[in-house]
């Protein structure tokens, strides 16, 4: 038994080398990667725009690595097309490089290539090859879930040891943590992931190996052929009766259903491909039934989107799921007809479509700028609020317009569009100039509340730390009201004193004890949340001088610096900040 383990040891740490070998370029990038996520947490920033080019390095050169195993086995063709994802990988850097940080448009078009490439990565290696797109998706299936497994198994493994080194032999920095979950999911994970995946042999001299690799386990085949196939039929009988109930009314307008039908489609999709490879009643039936029952509820989804962009404009989510539905009604018009064997043809309509969506003229983000601009140009054009390309307030049209001002410069101004439009002010600001421009508030329907207000502590503020004994830093959460007790202590001219947070009527209060308990100062939170309940921040960036509140009698002083705070005005229990709290004994 335990020359067993030993062997099964062995053969997964020679299968990582092997594919440290098999992938050098790949594992070049996902050690970059690692670098520099491992600075970003020493440095407590958020990912920077190199770390998520070193990640379009690593995929564009596995799928790049497959393509020549599959067709060329020559040294000099490798070495060029190593070259060329150098070139790729740093034409992308050029590319995003002028942003000071990575937007949500930057972030969807890499996610979206990201996805593609991961498509390209299972299909390639079975192109025009006896072995199917299914088995090789179903060998990646297998893979993901495996080195989910292990990668979780292993930082929980070392997150134990390292809470059990901290609490019994000496304190561990929290960051420990986050570099081992780096060295984890970003080096170890992606690499053993790679060590699962075989090569795919160009000749089919290796099929039988190839088709053990992508035999289906017996309870994975339990799972899809008995249990989540019948849950399934029955999701798509109520769907089918709701549908035909409410396709008179409601159905075109319930907009909390199109996620579902979207969620639905991917389920279809993904289940017909895991259940090509298995053979019994249930697979055959969902093979026969399902693409056809899932054509027509699909249209409907898409005619539903359609009919819901006609006032409102398109914004790039609506796009998604648009195209989305029209990829899925194709797919399910093919895999209606098409052999089995044939499903490879998904991957290939997967990629096109994922390009089309984020290469220009026709991308998500081209379509909804374009669509959101024109929709808010013909409100105000149909109000006569835009005249010789100058906005003029009113705050008399309709409540509808009204609407669909706020929403399209929310959408606007979320993507960083405003700018771009020449007829707005320059610099503006909904936030701060919403009420100049258009003449009325920021519309909201009968019995809305705004909602909410987040500010931030402007990036690298400095802070004065001279003449403080200590600090912390210290959460403020108006839900957790049951709990309290000491922060810190300090020790000043052989005395101990001790920063206390505790409830008090509805509010957290900082205490600083003495001997015997004595207060020397208070600090009442709320000082801070009735400043900002009404604030009107640029950006919602916060000044050092407008995040510090002080209180300082001749014994003590406090000093309060806000490094973020959440406003809930219609749930005050989801109200929060994070302060970092400075405290001097006199």
């Amino acid at each position: 038994m335990k020359m067993k383990w030993m062997r099964s040891l062995q053969a997964k740490l020679t299968g990582l080398t092997d594919a440290i070998v098999r992938f050098p370029l790949t594992t070049l990038f996902l050690v970059g990667a690692a670098a520099i996520n491992a600075s970003t947490i020493n440095a407590g920033t958020h990912q920077s725009i190199l770390l998520v080019t070193f990640v379009v390095g690593a995929f564009l050169s596995a799928v790049f690595q497959v393509d020549i195993e599959r067709f060329s086995s020559k040294a000099s063709i490798r070495f060029l097309l190593m070259i060329l994802v150098i070139l790729l990988t740093a034409g992308y850097y050029l590319i995003v490089r002028p942003a000071p940080t990575l937007s949500m448009e930057i972030e969807i078009r890499t996610g979206v290539a990201l996805f593609a490439l991961l498509i390209a990565f299972i299909w390639i290696p079975v192109i025009k090859s006896e072995i199917s797109f299914n088995q090789s998706f179903m060998i990646a299936f297998k893979s993901f879930f495996n080195t989910l497994f292990f990668s979780g198994v292993i930082f929980g493994g070392l997150a134990i040891i390292l809470s059990a080194i901290h609490q019994l032999i000496f304190n561990i920095n929290s960051a420990a943590y986050s570099h081992t979950a780096n060295i984890v999911f970003i080096l170890f994970a992606p690499m053993y992931f790679l060590s699962l995946i075989p090569t795919y042999p160009r000749k089919n001299k290796r099929k039988e190996y190839i088709e053990k690799a992508a035999s289906c386990p017996k309870f994975l085949d339990i799972l899809l052929s008995y249990i989540l196939i019948p849950l399934l039929s029955v999701f798509t009988l109520i769907l089918l009766i709701y549908i035909i109930k409410n396709i008179g009314g409601e159905f075109w307008k319930d907009n909390l259903l199109e996620p579902m039908l979207v969620s639905y489609a991917i389920t279809v999709i993904l289940m017909y491909i895991l259940v090509s490879e298995i053979e019994n009643k249930f697979t055959a039936f969902f093979r026969l039934i399902f693409p056809k029952v899932l054509v027509p509820i699909v249209l409907f989804q898409i005619t539903s989107s359609i009919l819901s962009v006609v006032d409102t404009g398109v914004t790039h989510t609506r796009y998604y799921v648009i195209l989305f539905g029209i990829f899925a009604a194709a797919a399910g018009i093919l895999l209606s007809f098409l052999p089995v064997r044939k499903n490879g043809v998904i991957a290939v309509m997967l990629i096109i479509f994922s390009v089309i969506s984020i290469v220009p003229p026709v991308d998500a983000f081209t379509i909804s700028r374009s669509s959101q601009i024109d929709t808010l140009k013909n409100v105000l054009l149909k109000n006569k609020m835009l005249e010789n390309n100058t906005i003029r307030p009113d705050d008399t049209i309709p409540a509808k317009d009204k609407q669909i001002i706020t929403d399209t410069i929310s959408y606007l101004e979320m993507m960083g569009y405003t700018k771009k439009i020449e007829w707005l002010p320059d610099d503006f600001n909904a936030y701060h100039d919403f009420l100049d421009t258009f003449g009325f508030k920021e519309y909201q329907n009968a019995g809305q509340v705004n909602p909410s207000i987040y500010l931030n502590l402007a990036q690298e503020t400095p802070i004065t730390i001279t003449g403080y004994d200590t600090f912390a830093t210290i959460e403020i959460n108006m839900a957790e009201k049951n709990r309290e007790g000491k922060i810190f202590d300090i020790k000043k001219q052989g005395k101990t004193y001790s920063l206390l947070k505790d409830m008090q009527q509805d509010q957290w209060v900082l205490t600083l004890e003495g001997a015997n308990n004595q207060a020397l100062i208070t600090f009442h939170t709320q000082k801070i949340f009735d400043k900002f309940y009404d604030y009107q921040p640029t950006a919602g960036q916060l000044s050092a001088e407008e995040a510090t509140f002080t209180e300082e009698n001749d014994r003590a002083k406090i000093t309060i610096v806000v490094q973020n705070v959440g406003i809930e005005k219609q749930y005050k229990r989801n109200t929060n900040a994070t302060l970092l709290v400075f405290v001097q004994v006199k």
